[in-house]
């Protein structure tokens, strides 16, 4: 019974195990429909609003702005440029092969993404989170590719599984082959570059089926980051990174290691252009004009400009070489602007260094100009009836509470203007524009060109005005163009790329207006002159030559100036600190006349200048024999107020050859 009563309740037998082949259909079936739930839910989230694929083949851009110099020469190029798309089968085959190996070595074996390579990457974020570097991506060619076509480059959850769908259906539409061109053609390459036709063009000055190896490396090397592997502003960075792209290729077995070490021994040079970073001031400066003449561009536009590309040059390296020369001296920046006598500027240098800075010194800075401000104060003086022989006394002076003193502390006694100009002596200057009146002196310097706002209490006599570079230089033009006003610019005419005419300044150009007349400019011209051939100035001249100038320092030696000119050209060069901070005993004489010399030594036999016009005076008036009787008969007695003509121009010979800050 207790057997029938245990059969009874019905016991199971067994239940046969599966074999493994019936587990795995099993299990994959259970994770299949797991999977495709998870899938429909993944659309369903983050393919509600995906974009528009239907703008595939669209390209906006910003249209680009070319500059040209005044010769015809590109000097820049500023906006997006983009090129005609380049056919894969026209490419070198080690072109699209260097792109593959450095940014998607599985790239014809994935379906639009890597499910390793997204692991790897996720894991290296999470632990190198908080370190500050770069985050990896992990993505594929096609996943860049759907990134660039239809999302934004923002780094979240969100973007990237929607970068994983469309990577998917870019798949699942194109080939390979098509897939890789249209990434080809539509990468940014920094620089305003899209495409490897544009960046070909833009970096080596050539189209992309002619690339080299190793220039086809630089590139792809740039996809990690256009701007901090620039082979540019970051040749260092590029050339090693390039160099891990043709090691990925030798790798991959699409180069071989006899093909590498030959692209590593031949030289890859960058357009001079990009390379040289040429005008780059300049070129910021007429670029914010072009929006105001013409609007915001909505076609590709040329502007040519006043620039003179062989004078930038020789600015540009004469600033660097002069501000490293004396850095021992405290020396920092330096600025030069030039410009011919009708306002042209023809030389625009903002800083050393644009890479580093891209702060320019030559119009957004003001620096009190020091001495270099007081040929507008002799000006003033000339005009009201005194000549370079009138007689003069450096001694202490007060106006006021205010006590001027000269470089040395000592005095020279009875001098000329003449002398004065040329030595710089501050006593002088001042009493001068004192009695004048500073008032004058302001309207004198305004009428002449200075824009910057002038303050009128007596220290504005030696300088304790803040102007710019570009000020100064077209201030002064009118002493070497005859005495008519030439306010700088650097745009002649705007133009679109199929030559319709926008802008063209000699049909807004007002006509010549004389601001200096005579004698005062052949008064003026004169001292000057002296100023470099014997004066704080020296260091400037270039023999052989018509040559005139000012040197200037303001207190403390925050600031030093020299502003120089010839027949129908003028230089205005400044040096010093961003920060305001003194030099140590920089004079107007000593860094900025050499960074003057050394550019206009190069300058001066490519302008084929003129004398300085207009330094001759008109013929004295005719003789007045009853006021020459009155001048003897007083001279005979003793009258009159002029010591013996030898006590005016004897030489500062006891004082150096520097300026005289106040």
């Amino acid at each position: 019974m207790a057997n029938a009563g245990q059969g009874g309740r019905g016991s199971r037998p067994p239940r046969d195990k599966r074999s493994p082949l019936q587990a795995l259909i099993y299990w994959v079936l259970v994770l299949g429909v797991w999977g495709l739930i998870f899938l429909v839910a993944f659309f369903a989230v983050f393919a509600v609003d995906l974009p528009d694929t239907s703008t595939l083949y669209d390209v906006k851009r910003q249209p680009s702005v070319s500059y040209l110099d005044r010769s015809g020469a590109l000097v820049a190029v500023r906006g997006s440029q983009y090129a005609p798309p380049v056919d894969l089968d026209r490419l070198p085959k080690y072109v699209p092969e260097a792109f593959i190996a450095i940014e998607d070595r599985w790239y014809y074996w994935h379906f639009g993404f890597n499910p390793w390579g997204i692991v790897r990457s996720q894991v290296y974020n999470w632990t190198h989170r908080g370190q500050g570097g770069p985050l990896r991506g992990g993505s594929t060619i096609t996943q860049q590719l759907a990134r660039n076509l239809f999302l934004t480059p923002n780094q979240t959850y969100r973007r990237k599984a929607q970068e994983l769908i469309l990577a998917v259906w870019l798949e699942a539409r194109f080939s390979k082959k098509q897939i890789l061109e249209l990434y080809l053609n539509r990468v940014y390459f920094g620089a305003g570059a899209y495409g490897i036709e544009a960046a070909s063009q833009r970096y080596f000055g050539k189209p992309a089926e002619k690339l080299t190896l190793g220039e086809a490396a630089l590139l792809a090397g740039m996809m990690k980051g256009p701007s901090r592997y620039s082979p540019v502003s970051a040749t260092d960075r590029a050339a090693r990174r390039a160099t891990i792209v043709l090691d990925e290729m030798v790798e991959n077995r699409f180069i071989t290691p006899q093909e590498r070490d030959e692209a590593f021994r031949t030289k890859v040079r960058v357009n001079p252009v990009l390379a040289n970073q040429r005008a780059q001031y300049f070129t910021d400066w007429v670029d914010d004009q072009v929006r105001a003449l013409v609007g915001e561009p909505t076609e590709d536009l040329v502007v040519e400009t006043t620039l003179d590309l062989p004078l930038q040059a020789a600015a540009e390296q004469a600033i660097q070489r002069g501000v490293e020369a004396a850095k021992g001296s405290g020396v920092e920046q330096g600025a030069l602007v030039s410009i011919d006598g009708e306002g042209r500027i023809r030389a625009y240098v903002g800083g050393t260094n644009y890479l580093q800075t891209q702060f320019d010194r030559a119009t957004m800075a003001r620096r009190q100009a020091g001495s270099a401000f007081k040929p507008f104060v002799y000006l003033t003086a000339m005009e009201a009836g005194r000549t370079p022989q009138t007689p003069v006394v450096d001694e202490p002076v007060r106006i006021g509470n205010w006590e001027p003193r000269n470089y040395t502390g000592q005095y020279l006694g009875p001098i000329t203007l003449q002398t004065a100009l040329q030595e710089s002596v501050n006593t002088v200057a001042a009493r001068l524009a004192n009695e004048v009146g500073t008032a004058n002196v302001a309207a004198t310097a305004r009428r002449l060109g200075i824009t910057s706002n002038i303050q009128l209490d007596p220290s504005m006599a030696l300088g304790a005005v803040e102007v710019s570079p570009l000020e100064m230089a077209q201030a002064y033009a009118p002493f070497a163009n005859g005495g008519f006003l030439a306010k700088g610019y650097g745009i002649e005419r705007i133009r679109t790329a199929a030559g319709r005419v926008l802008y063209d300044h000699g049909m807004d150009r007002p006509p010549r207006q004389a601001v200096i007349g005579q004698p005062a400019l052949a008064y003026m011209n004169q001292m000057m002159r002296q100023v470099v051939q014997q004066g704080t100035g020296a260091r400037a001249n270039v023999p052989g030559y018509d040559l005139a100038g000012k040197t200037g320092t303001t207190s403390d030696y925050r600031d030093a100036w020299f502003v120089g000119y010839t027949g129908g050209f003028v230089t205005a060069v400044w040096v010093g600190k961003d920060d305001n901070k003194p030099m140590r005993r920089v004079t107007g004489g000593g860094a900025p006349a050499g960074i003057w010399k050394d550019y206009m030594t190069a300058a001066l036999p490519r302008l084929k200048v003129q004398p300085i016009p207009g330094s001759t005076p008109p013929p004295p008036p005719e003789p007045d024999p009853i006021g020459d009787l009155i001048d003897g008969v007083t001279d005979f007695f003793g009258g009159g107020d002029r010591p013996p003509p030898s006590e005016f121009d004897q030489p500062a010979r006891q004082r150096p050859r520097e300026e005289v800050p106040f």
